[in-house]
């Protein structure tokens, strides 16, 4: 008789038990993690004290004593002003390093597979030859050569009157906000919510009777006749301003316990609708009752959970201070669309007798104020520091992204590429519709990645003396002796940078990838 064998499903002891396990772990991991930390704080605070150093960021609020070569702000009042000033210039070099990066990379790569023998050798030269060499070296190389340029003249070349280029920098046409463009931008915004609404019922229709209603050329079509009609009647839109005028009134005399209030609440709501969705997806497929929820379940859980007494604790005890901040902030952007001065500069943004363009474009000019000619402020003008680091970032950019998008196309399978010829459609179109849709899942994550070194890239430009938020931030604590302050700020300037490309790049990446059922 074989032994008797006891097969009841009895849950092992805790030292075994799977789930128990998992929460101790993690539990530990995150208690090693805050104590290291706290003990690098505490080590760091003792450091400090026995130097006999008084930190602090009021230095932030005082005349810096300097001016900036080129910004929104040349002459800073403070030190703040000049930090938000140098920031704005390091976005704009990301934005607009992002922007051509990708396009040249994405040519150059389509290059590298192309059948056009010199087409293929030229684009292999030039990824071989840009990545292999240090940005920095790119960026004084392109540097020197700028300013080994002829002196800026009347008739200055290679385009007179449409690209200017000398040791002074690069001049070129440009597009530009006009009068009218807050009030067209109303416009636009109601195109956009009103083609949306017609997609979303031509899209309701197509998958009802199962023909083609072209949902996108709908909201395309909906978008362009609202921009055209507010191209005419944008002026109507004047009497905005008054409304966010009302609205920073409004919350200037907001106090700060009803701000700590509603954050909490906000906070609280978020949770309760998360705990909510994710009990409403373990529901059954009957609907008569819920799963049983599993270990992960109780972990989002508690992590939210623990997500809200952590906004409860930095909102009324760590940083009671929050309220009043987001109070002035919120008010001060509010101004700006009132019509108001904000930090000495009027920004007019509806009303005021605008009524001109929503758009404008301008050539770019050259005046002689004096004996030496200089840019006028018609063009967009790259003076040769912005010009050096610009092109610099581009260029060592672009062979890593061309790289990227060679090897994205190479993964698409090859008979993707047969089955669109075979259909009749050109290497082009079959290019566009077939091959690049299916690479960009392959594509988008390490192009991410490389958005992020760019970004981080800019901060180069100390070589060349632009003024980005390290030049500024260098010069500040140079005379103010906050160097663990200013690098704390420019910590949290990247970390919010590479955060916000993340969740852009997520974004897209999450829509592009296949659905499975």
């Amino acid at each position: 008789m074989p032994p008797n064998i006891n097969l009841s499903s009895g849950r092992p002891p805790f030292y075994r038990d799977v789930s128990v396990l998992k929460w101790v772990s993690q539990v530990f991991v995150l208690i090693a993690v805050l104590s290291v930390m706290l003990l690098l704080v505490r080590e760091a605070d003792k450091n400090l004290e026995e130097q006999s150093y008084t930190g602090g960021y009021d230095f932030l609020s005082v005349d810096p004593g300097f001016r900036i070569l080129e910004g929104i702000d040349t002459d800073p009042a403070t030190g703040g002003r000049a930090l938000w000033a140098g920031m704005v210039n390091t976005i704009r070099l990301a934005i607009g390093g992002i922007l051509l990066a990708t396009i040249v990379g994405l040519l150059v790569g389509i290059g590298r597979l192309s059948g056009n023998w010199l087409v293929r050798r030229i684009t292999s030269f030039y990824v071989e030859a840009l990545r292999n060499v240090p940005l920095l070296v790119q960026i004084l190389i392109i540097n020197a050569v700028l300013v080994s340029l002829p002196k800026l003249t009347i008739d200055q070349g290679p385009v007179n009157g449409w690209i200017h280029l000398s040791n002074k920098g690069l001049s070129v046409p440009r597009v530009f906000i006009g009068d009218g463009f807050y009030q067209w931008s109303v416009f636009v915004l109601i195109g956009i919510a009103a083609g949306y609404s017609i997609r979303w019922k031509l899209l309701s229709i197509q998958q009802e009777r199962g023909y083609s209603t072209y949902p996108n050329a709908g909201f395309i079509a909906v978008l362009v006749w609202s921009a055209a009609i507010g191209w005419w009647l944008h002026p109507v839109f004047g009497w905005i301003g008054s409304v966010f005028d009302f609205l920073s009134r409004g919350v200037g005399k907001m106090p700060p316990v009803a701000v700590q209030v509603a954050v909490s609440l906000v906070a609280v709501g978020l949770v309760a609708l998360l705990i909510k969705r994710g009990a409403d997806s373990r529901r059954t497929p009957a609907g008569t009752g819920r799963a049983k929820l599993t270990e992960d379940d109780y972990f989002r859980m508690f992590s939210v959970l623990a997500t809200v007494f952590l906004v409860f604790f930095i909102t009324w005890v760590a940083w009671p201070g929050l309220a009043s901040w987001v109070t002035n902030s919120t008010r001060d952007l509010f101004e700006v669309f009132a019509d108001k001065f904000v930090f000495e500069v009027f920004a007019d943004k509806f009303g005021g007798g605008r009524s001109g363009q929503p758009i404008n474009a301008m050539r770019p000019d050259i005046s002689m104020p004096g004996k030496f000619a200089r840019y006028g402020p018609s063009g967009l003008n790259l003076s040769r520091a912005l010009a050096a680091i610009y092109f610099g970032v581009v260029l060592y950019t672009s062979a890593f992204i061309a790289e990227i998008v060679k090897g994205g196309i190479l993964a698409v399978p090859k008979g993707q590429k047969e089955a669109a010829l075979a259909i009749g459609l050109r290497r082009s179109t079959a290019m566009r519709r077939v091959i690049l849709p299916q690479a960009l899942r392959v594509i988008m994550p390490p192009l991410g990645n490389q958005y992020l070194n760019l970004t981080k890239n800019t901060s180069l430009a100390i070589a060349v003396g632009y003024s980005d938020v390290v030049q500024i931030g260098q010069t500040l604590y140079n005379q103010t002796g906050r160097t663990f302050e200013v690098v704390s700020l420019w910590m949290l300037f990247y970390l919010a940078c590479s955060l916000t490309i993340s969740v852009v790049v997520n974004f897209f990446n999450i829509r592009l990838k296949i659905v499975e059922r």
